[in-house]
């Protein structure tokens, strides 16, 4: 037999060499007579249990002593001096062996928890589902470490189940690293604190782990030996061996590491091993297991003992430190200010001071810059479309620049970013289709609506209303938040469409003739989306009409207004490749991190930059490269006037008290918006440090959109997904690897006001450039611009999280809390009911019926009742606090 040779180094007062010379093995040695070890093991003594912990070994040190290993050489030389010269011989030997003969063996020691027997669910599912199976070998006489693991897989392999699906052979090559050095592969043991070396193993029990890919379910055999037996340097008195074999395609919760922290926490006490080792019977055995097991769950659930816990909201903190007060009109509004104007000098101060924090505002700035700009061009051209020009881009930019300016300065939390959106532009329309139907000024009609909502958002802010926003827990906010995604994707697509229709899918482009004068009026195309398409020769935007050569695939028509309907194929598909291609550039570099190109610094660098680059690199594309491709762009009609006064003196007094009626609606939707838009930004998750200022946020909001509405400016509120993504583009992200998992936790975030008062400088600067330069900004861009917005935004939402699970293979599960305390199929239940109440959302909040729209604000009002009075009747509260709490 080769020699084999395993030199291991251990941090200790003494070093100490292995050796093990399978040659000089005699034949008592081999036919697995007990060797003679010295005695290294330490009587054990009680610790605390702070001071245990549990040591997994995935290549570990434990091949030492066993059944057929020669003794160990304990001393700062590897061999005596009386065999110098056989090891030479030897040496020479093996130098000129087969490279088969050599091995490396890589060893590493890694901390892993203890089980949470209180709070994960699979611990006691664990311990029930083996205590249901019996695996149990007690007084078991072997005492080498091959031999006892040979007799526990014998027993294992007697199952019918087992022994059809995998072999003894196989599940050595599973648990031990080589055949000819029994070195197992995988193990679990306990450590302590220790006055000499800082800490000592818990040589009393190991745990042996192996996942194997023919076995379809987890075994677990516990072996209580006959008495201690050294099975290696780590383990010289070992009287319990576990081992878990495991599927290797297996859920995270079902591995064979989370069963073997099951087993190995329940064997860290002492006094616990004390009791199995004076067990009479299996059914004795059991039964401690079974009362250690209850008894783990109950102590792990005091208050005291929590290592895993739910963070409260910032609302649940804000009640916590309120108390009661004899006066309580506007007692939120005044405890906000006082939390928040300490902060109000270093909100400025900490958007210079710091490392990184000037290439973070700088790369954030621009972010906001463009995050806001161009979906303020977007929903300015939707409002001129929806008002006839009453409100158009001017008045959106200039809406957004001042209520922007006015709450970065004035706001509490400055990492909220304002927002005119949809529903707002929605809201906008309803009320120029009123005042159409009943013949009322729309300048007077919008200020009075915008004005009661003022009203209404004081009178929730002096009653401390914020304070029910404590019901809107996690569940709600990340409906909402999936909605608001799913709308932002719903107006790129319907863009889409419409382009298409107008340019692709037309009788033109199907080959319809209609040069034929004699038949022309009979077959004259109704389709509106037949219209002539208009190319900005000038800043005057003259009107041409491109007439395309039939070589080139394009086909002339009579419209029925007598004008010229052309098939521009190439212009859809620019449109969808502009669109798509802003997309891909912006969450390619918004991912760049997880790359392993250039270093740290540049990749960071190009994620902080993404959105901007996109945006700059495709408006090229569209504007200059595909410059023969015509493209027509947003509508832009300069204003002799920008500030005129609402003759509110016009409305008569059925008008204003139906003004009243959209009003309170409107409030409950800013309401709702601003509120869950705090929430998200003041996540426990973000680790923000000043402190929220709900009340007082909703104030300022009033006041801003009091003053737009006088002059019939759009409203602006709290926007999603911007204000969660303002906070992400300003902190610093660390990766946090979970059993092969990668999910990024928040480190710090830079709180501060310059990023704000920056870009919408930026933004009113913008107004200068209008028509051009932003006239060179395709309109796909801005529809590429709102779906990356989409995509980013479900980072992090556990909603979407919890969707994807439903196609996702069990064995690639992330080892999420909620995965790890929830029962799968009350998880899967969750997320049902969650998606049920966001597609009611999405059926009136996208109804092609306006006044059906109006009731959206109220149904996100009833998302709390329905998450406090009907889902806890599906779920237990142990389950709810999991599913819908901040886990930490």
């Amino acid at each position: 037999m080769p020699l084999q040779r395993v030199k291991m180094k251990l941090r200790s007062p003494k070093r100490v060499r292995f050796a093990i010379d399978l040659d000089d093995m005699s034949d008592a040695e081999t036919s697995g007579g007990d060797p003679v070890w010295p005695q290294g093991g330490r009587d054990e003594e009680a610790v605390a249990p702070e001071d245990v912990h549990l040591l997994e070994v995935p290549n570990g040190s434990h091949g030492g002593p066993s059944g057929n290993s020669p003794g160990l050489i304990q001393n700062n030389e590897l061999a005596p001096a009386s065999t110098s010269t056989a090891n030479s011989d030897r040496r020479r030997r093996h130098s000129s062996a087969d490279e088969d003969d050599f091995a490396l063996l890589h060893g590493r020691f890694e901390k892993v928890p203890l089980k949470d027997f209180h709070a994960e669910i699979r611990a006691f599912k664990d311990v029930e589902d083996f205590l249901s199976r019996t695996l149990l070998m007690l007084d078991l006489q072997k005492t080498g470490l091959p031999q006892i693991i040979d007799a526990m897989v014998k027993k294992l392999l007697e199952k019918k189940e087992v022994s059809s699906q995998t072999s003894l052979e196989e599940a050595r090559h599973a648990i031990f690293t080589q055949d000819s050095v029994h070195t197992l592969s995988k193990t679990i043991q306990g450590t302590m604190t220790s006055d000499v070396s800082g800490f000592d193993f818990d040589q009393n029990w190991i745990c042996v782990m192996c996942d194997i890919p023919t076995v379809t379910k987890r075994h677990v055999v516990i072996a209580r030996l006959h008495g201690p037996a050294n099975l290696g340097s780590n383990s010289q008195e070992v009287q319990f061996v576990i081992l878990v074999m495991a599927p290797v395609r297996e859920k995270s919760t079902k591995s064979s590491l989370e069963t073997a922290r099951t087993f190995a926490t329940l064997f860290l006490d002492m006094d616990f091993r004390h009791q199995l080792l004076l067990a009479e019977s299996e059914y004795e055995f059991k039964q401690l297991l079974h009362t250690r097991t209850k008894l783990l769950i109950e102590e792990q659930g005091l208050p005291e003992n929590r290592k895993s816990h739910l963070l409260l909201s910032a609302f649940e903190q804000e009640e916590q430190e309120g108390g009661q007060s004899r006066f309580p009109i506007a007692q939120g509004l005044i405890r906000d200010l006082k939390r928040r104007l300490p902060h109000y000098l270093s909100d400025f101060r900490d958007g210079f001071v710091g490392n990184k924090t000037l290439h973070k505002v700088t790369s954030t700035t621009f972010f906001l810059y463009f995050a806001c700009v161009l979906p303020n061009i977007a929903f300015g051209m939707l409002n001129d479309n929806n008002t006839n020009g009453a409100i158009d881009v001017q008045k959106v930019l200039f809406s957004q620049c001042v209520g922007g300016l006015l709450f970065a300065f004035c706001g509490g939390q400055p990492l909220i970013v304002l927002l005119t959106t949809a529903p707002l532009a929605l809201y906008t329309k309803i009320i120029y289709s009123i005042c159409e139907d009943f013949d009322l000024n729309f300048s007077a009609m919008f200020a009075c609506t915008g004005l009661w909502n003022a009203f209404f958002l004081l009178i929730y802010v002096f009653f401390n209303t914020s304070k029910l926003m404590k019901y809107s827990s996690r569940s709600t906010e990340e409906i909402f938040s999936l909605f608001i995604t799913f709308a932002f994707s719903a107006d790129a697509i319907k863009d889409t469409i419409k382009d298409f229709n107008k340019n692709y899918n037309t009788d033109a482009c199907h080959g319809v003739n209609y040069s034929n004068s004699t038949n022309q009026n009979a077959s004259l195309p109704t389709n509106s989306s037949l219209t002539t398409v208009s190319a900005m020769t000038t800043v005057g935007m003259t009107t041409t009409v491109s007439m395309v050569n039939a070589t080139n695939s394009s086909v002339v028509g009579v419209s029925a207004g007598g004008g010229v309907a052309e098939c521009l194929r190439e212009n859809s598909i620019l449109f969808l490749l502009l669109m798509l291609g802003t997309v891909w550039l912006g969450i390619t570099l918004f991912n760049f991190t997880k790359t392993p190109f250039l270093n740290a610094g540049k990749r960071e660098m190009l994620a902080d930059y993404a959105l901007p680059v996109a945006v700059l690199v495709m408006s090229f594309f569209g504007s200059y490269v595909f410059r023969e491709v015509h493209m027509k762009p947003f509508k832009y009609k300069e204003r002799d006037q920008m500030f005129e006064l609402a003759p509110l003196h016009l409305l008569p007094a059925g008008a204003v008290l139906a003004a009243a009626g959209l009003g309170f609606s409107l409030s409950l939707l800013f309401f709702m918006d601003q509120n869950i838009s705090s929430a998200l930004v003041n996540a426990p998750s973000n680790k923000l440090k000043k402190g929220a200022a709900y009340h007082w946020d909703l104030f300022v909001v009033a006041v801003i959109n009091a003053f737009l509405s006088i002059f019939t400016m759009p409203w602006v509120h709290a926007a999603l997904p911007h204000s969660p993504l303002h906070v992400r583009a300003l902190a610093d992200l660390e990766d946090r690897v979970d059993q092969g998992h990668v999910h990024q936790i928040v480190v710090h975030v830079r709180e501060t006001r310059v990023t704000g008062v920056i870009s919408h400088v930026m933004i009113g600067l913008s107004m200068l450039m209008l028509p051009y330069p932003l006239a060179y900004i395709p309109r796909p861009v801005l529809d590429g611009l709102f779906i990356y917005v989409a995509i980013t935004a479900l980072y992090g939402n556990q909603l979407f999280d919890r969707i994807l699970l439903f196609f996702t293979e069990q064995s690639a599960y992330p080892p999420n809390h909620y995965i790890r305390r929830v029962p799968q199929r009350k998880v899967h239940l969750f997320t049902v009911l969650q998606l049920v109440q966001l597609l009611v959302l999405c059926v009136f909040g996208f109804s092609p019926i306006p006044y059906m729209k109006m009731v959206f604000p109220l149904l996100i009002m009833l998302l709390m009742p329905i998450r406090h009075k009907i889902i806890p009747n599906f779920f237990e509260p142990k389950y709810l606090k999991a599913l819908d709490g901040h886990a930490h």
